[in-house]
């Protein structure tokens, strides 16, 4: 992880990037003035991403100056519009300004929602701001990296084996269930969780594709909590609950596995129950740690009071301490037996 200035967004450019999400933007230019990230210039949506590209962005950099653009395509993800973040920075600009950009791009990252941000894109040269370059980086990207002798060799190994030992399916069989992949949207928003992003994330698994996309992710107040778990699928959901313990402020972490009964499928049922241990690995080893696992059937399990003792469970002080029980009531007198003398 890149070392992180301290920069970070103004407060007009936080609230524009909530009113943004409106598709009637196409692009934001974004700078450090005084040592904050601002909003420089913006345009709206004229035509199709593709018709846009050429129309704004070269017009928006800046010879010996870096910048960051934030450029909205038309596709759609779960969370709303997919965005392009094109990061300039120049040969001819200062050395420490180069370096204040790259070092700041995580903390623009993490203020706008990195799940938002479909590809990433650095530019160095005007050619490489336009939709042509754009569509040449997109090539490198797709293009398989050079094999060394030895990676050929076992490509080779490899399509010549027709063992049946292994399966072309996607997923893990493991002694502890079944394990599917997640999406990089999952995977970074539960990068973005960790470091204060969002306060829930929700996740769900797509039975044909076999892998488990991010579903939403979101700042919510505790009382909306409730309301996010679905009466009629099941899902994975990952919670800040911020409270008071002892005089400490807690933020603690809660993983919730909502299924709603007989609602869902059989194989729905399966899969989710399956795959839930091997999904809090994953978690565990992007470094969250999870400090209360939870299963409902219904959001409305989810107050304040029910999480908090969940986590701090009551502990009875005043448990008598152990009697030994009575004898039967007629047993009769208790008997006593003189040792014999030894002979």
């Amino acid at each position: 992880m890149s070392h992180q200035t301290g920069i970070q967004a103004n407060e007009d450019l936080k609230k524009y990037f909530n009113k943004c999400r409106d598709g009637k933007i196409r692009v934001m230019k974004i700078g450090i003035e005084n040592e904050q990230l601002t909003l420089a210039r913006k345009e709206p949506v004229k035509g199709t991403w593709e018709q846009d590209f050429d129309k704004y962005l070269p017009s928006l950099i800046v010879e010996d100056m870096p910048c960051y653009m934030l450029y909205r395509f038309d596709s759609t993800n779960s969370l709303g519009h997919e965005w392009l973040l094109l990061s300039w920075s120049p040969d001819s600009a200062a050395v420490r300004h180069k370096m204040l950009y790259a070092s700041t791009k995580a903390t623009l990252k993490q203020e706008f929602g990195s799940a938002h941000i479909k590809d990433e894109m650095h530019a160095t040269t005007k050619g490489e701001v336009s939709l042509k370059g754009y569509k040449a980086h997109l090539s490198g990207i797709s293009a398989p990296a050079p094999l060394t002798e030895r990676e050929e060799a076992l490509k080779e190994l490899q399509q010549t084996d027709h063992s049946t030992n292994y399966s072309t399916d996607s997923r893990q069989s493991t002694m502890g269930g079944v394990s599917f992949p997640i999406t990089e949207a999952a995977e970074q928003a539960i990068v973005d969780l960790q470091r204060g992003s969002y306060n829930y994330i929700q996740f769900k698994i797509d039975l044909e594709e076999e892998k488990i996309h991010l579903s939403k992710a979101a700042n919510i107040p505790l009382v909306s909590l409730p309301e996010q778990v679905p009466s009629d699928q099941a899902r994975y959901h990952l919670y800040v609950f911020k409270h008071s313990h002892e005089g400490d402020h807690l933020d603690s972490i809660v993983f919730i596995y909502s299924m709603p009964g007989y609602n869902c499928s059989i194989k729905e049922r399966m899969l989710y129950s399956s795959c839930k241990g091997q999904f809090l690995d994953i978690i565990e080893k992007i470094g969250v740690v999870v400090e209360k696992r939870i299963e409902i059937d219904d959001g409305k399990e989810l107050t304040e009071e029910f999480l908090y003792e969940e986590i701090h469970p009551k502990r009875n002080l005043h448990r008598p301490a152990f009697a030994k029980p009575k004898g039967p009531p007629n047993r009769g007198a208790r008997r006593i037996t003189k040792s014999q003398p030894a002979q």
